[in-house]
Order: structure tokens, then sequence, then C-alpha cells
């Protein structure tokens, strides 16, 4: 099918359209090809410039019987090989008409088995190149490895986790119909990661790209964040150390300050001396008398 990873859903299932006619008419000018899509002659020759550009159709001169008349010869546009071999197949017919029937006899329980069987079979094919990468390279391992298996994807860092996008999907058509197919996908997706994920967009679903994110665990946050406090910590007292020489002769030290090697030890508190409240009762010192003189009235003092 043509590729849709620079457009939208709905470029790609116009381009399928062109495709599955081409093959009924075969070498078609841009014309005839707008008439039965019911297109404008400027939307389907931007459909048209697309797919020249991604191989997918060629151009000729139209041959016309006879004298050739005056004017430039009309255009045709005509499958390529890789066109003819993204055009629809029996195959996926095939497989939408079975699934069908399994779903109308046995219930869309047996749909989810057969789903959850082919996804597991996508585990076994790529679970060897996820394992082998570390913990915070998987999910680019994994990108790497569906790409591998046809699915075009590719793995970008964002602020709360990872982000794994398939641009291509294999079985479009038939999930489309079977959303089954996509939730077992991405549950194999989470045991390949050992991680939940949540699956934000499919191409079956009308998307222009299947997007999966990877959310950061919360211990991984944890640390991010204990990091970026060290990192502020450290920054903050390399400012301190950067804005003082406290080893330097004649600089005030104040209590409080941090004491660095080689820094003045900070000046003792002055004494404070305690006086009594006013109005408290005083000690006062024991004032000395001489002793008492005796007099008698009728002889000397003795």
């Amino acid at each position: 099918m043509p590729d849709t990873s620079n457009g939208t859903a709905a470029d790609g299932r116009t381009r399928d359209r062109v495709v599955r006619l081409l093959l009924e008419l075969g070498p078609s000018t841009a014309v005839t090809l707008s008439a039965n899509l019911g297109l404008s002659p400027a939307a389907i020759r931007r459909h048209l410039d697309a797919m020249l550009t991604e191989g997918v159709i060629m151009t000729r001169s139209a041959r016309t019987p006879g004298p050739r008349g005056r004017g430039r010869p009309a255009r045709v546009y005509q499958l390529t090989a890789v066109g003819h071999a993204a055009g629809p197949t029996a195959y996926e017919d095939l497989a939408t008409s079975a699934l069908s029937f399994l779903a109308d006899v046995a219930g869309h329980a047996v749909v989810a088995e057969f789903a959850e069987a082919r996804a597991a079979d996508l585990e076994r094919r790529v679970k060897g190149a996820v394992s082998r990468a570390d913990p915070a390279d998987r999910p680019a391992a994994l990108a790497a490895a569906m790409s591998a298996a046809g699915y075009t994807a590719s793995a970008s860092q964002l602020p709360t986790g990872i982000q794994i996008c398939q641009h291509h999907c294999p079985v479009q058509h038939v999930a489309e119909q079977f959303p089954e197919l996509c939730g077992a996908e991405t549950a194999a997706l989470s045991r390949l990661l050992d991680s939940h994920v949540q699956r934000l967009a499919t191409i079956a679903h009308g998307d222009g790209v299947c997007t999966t994110h990877v959310p950061l665990e919360a211990r991984d946050l944890q640390r991010r964040d204990e990091s970026h406090d060290r990192s502020v910590r450290a920054s903050s007292s390399f400012a301190v150390v950067g804005e003082a020489d406290p080893g330097r002769p004649g600089d005030p030290v104040h209590p409080g300050d941090p004491v660095y090697p080689g820094a003045p030890e900070p000046p003792a508190p002055p004494a404070v001396s305690r006086s009594s409240p006013v109005g408290s009762p005083t000690s006062v010192p024991p004032v000395s008398t001489p002793p008492a003189t005796l007099t008698s009235s009728e002889g000397p003092a003795i």
C-alpha cells in the first residue's frame, strides 16, 4: 500500500483507491481518475505527485491510434512493480472473511485468541534483539526489530518516557474490522519491554501512525528528580564559595557564616551581664559600724 507516513490516514485511503482503480482500468489520465473518484483535478494531481515520488506509479505519453493531433499528447498514469505489490491482494480479503466466519461461528473470543497467537509470534521474532540490549536501549532495539519485520518503526525520547511510532501496519485493512489485533500487539510490546505501555493512536483507527507511549517508571522519575536536586544544591554551594574569600585577613566574619578551611573562627559573643530588674530587691553589702560605747551618768565611761 502507499506510504502514508508523510500524510494523513485519509490521504492513504485515497491513494489506495487510486491503486485499485489503476488495477481495474489500467493506464489512465488524471481526468479519468478524478472523474471516477469524484475528486477535483487539483486534488487528484496532488495525490498522483505524491505517488510518483514514492515510486508507486509512473507516467508515459498516451498511445493514440491514427495521426497525432496538435498540442501535447495526454499523459497517463500506470502502476510500477512497487505499486502492483502494494495493491490489495486476495489474502487480505481471505483473512478478513476467515475472521468474520470465526466471529460468527465461535464468537469474538476466538478472534481474540487468534490475535494473541499472532502477537506472540511477533514477540518470538523480536525478543532476542530486545533482550540483548541494555534496559534503557530496549525501546530503540524494539523499534529496529519491528522495522525489520515490516512495521517501519522508530523510537524517540520524551520528558515523561519514550514514544514508539509505527509508520506502517501490515494488517491495516484487517485490523480496521478487528481491533483485537491492535490490542494483542500492544500487550506484546508491554511484555517485551517489561513495562506498562499506552497505545495512543493506530493506523487502523484512522490515525496517520501507530503510537505507543512507554512512560518512565516511578523510580526512574524519582532518580531524575533527586539528580536534579543534587545539581541545584551543588550549583548553590559553588556560588557561595565563589562569592567570598573567607581566608583573607580583615574580612568581617559574622556568627552563622559557613566556616571554610583556613577561615578565622567567628568571635565569641560578648558576655551578657545579668542586671537585676528594676524594683527587685538587691543585695546590699554589710556596713561596718564601730562598737557602741557605754556611758554612765554617774561615772566615767567603761
